[in-house]
């Protein structure tokens, strides 16, 4: 059985929906859990501490351990704050989920600037401040693990999330930098792209919401979460009960040799766009110098 034993968990933006799914079901598995929210509004406006006050009352009831913290992952400070406060209630920090996040949907043509910086500082700039001071503690103690929270929008894009799909993206890029840093010191880092029906999707699911609940997600975060989990660099697609593998494939291509047949025209690309796009025994490399070795094998065959 899969348990969290004298492990302490940081999980951002938990006061409600994914967030505070995530740290109750860690926390009845033994997690002693730092419930991070600012008691936003899904647009980052206002703010009340009842939203993580009720979720730690919620694992206090049912005989778990948390506190509270109300700081933004947005202000460095804060966030770092959160990373000592766990060491100093809880010893270390093991976990940490960054599920903390923001909606300020626009097409693109419309997004003022302003709208554009609050999204990428909730998002992606919030999980490098909360992430940094734990990964550097993980390092020390030769174990952690890290999940970061994408989306969709950002993989497969959205209309009118340029904002949001950028930054989805963008934990993609940190995932996969922070889980070869990682590699040698036992901290896995993994990202789910979640369905789920929260405040921030409600009007888009519809009536499909109340088939999608947030807790259909936690289990998998808690596996990726937890010391049973052996994988690294990695996106999970995670809706009502279905959990698949997303993931960047490299096509077999096309090549033409300089050397041999002369240098590559725009031409030759419009001639050879199918072969160039047939997904036939496509490759899924798990790091650039992979890509690179299937180029030399071209280069130098």
């Amino acid at each position: 059985m899969i348990d969290f034993q004298n492990r302490v968990a940081i999980v951002t933006g938990a006061g409600r929906g994914l967030g505070a799914e995530h740290a109750k079901l860690l926390a009845s598995r033994g997690a002693a859990v730092i419930v991070n929210d600012s008691g936003v509004a899904t647009d980052g406006t206002e703010g009340e501490q009842r939203p993580a006050d009720e979720v730690v009352g919620a694992i206090e009831d049912a005989g778990g351990a948390a506190v509270a913290d109300y700081g933004s992952v947005s202000d460095p400070d804060a966030a770092e704050a959160m990373v000592v406060k766990a060491v100093e209630e809880y010893g270390r920090v093991d976990i940490v989920i960054n599920n903390a996040g923001i909606l300020r949907d626009k097409a693109f043509h419309n997004l003022e600037w302003e709208n554009l910086d609050a999204v990428l500082d909730v998002h992606l700039k919030g999980a490098f401040y909360v992430t940094r001071p734990a990964f550097r503690l993980m390092r020390e103690q030769g174990y952690g693990r890290i999940i970061m929270t994408s989306s969709a929008s950002g993989l497969l894009g959205n209309f009118g999330q340029a904002n949001y799909g950028a930054a989805k993206m963008g934990l993609v890029g940190l995932m996969k930098v922070l889980a070869i840093e990682g590699a040698k010191y036992d901290i896995k880092v993994n990202a789910i792209a979640p369905v789920a029906g929260t405040r921030m999707t409600q009007e888009l699911l519809g009536p499909m919401a109340d088939r999608l609940q947030p807790a259909l997600v936690s289990p998998v975060v808690a596996y990726l979460a937890s010391e049973a989990c052996d994988v690294t660099g990695e996106v999970y697609s995670v809706a009502g009960g279905t959990v698949s593998r997303m993931f960047v494939g490299l096509t077999q291509g096309w090549f033409k040799h300089p050397d041999k047949d002369g240098a590559l025209t725009p031409e030759d690309v419009e001639e050879n766009l199918s072969a160039i796009r047939d997904e036939v025994d496509y490759l899924v490399p798990t790091t650039n110098q992979e890509e690179i070795q299937k180029i030399a094998q071209s280069l130098f065959s």
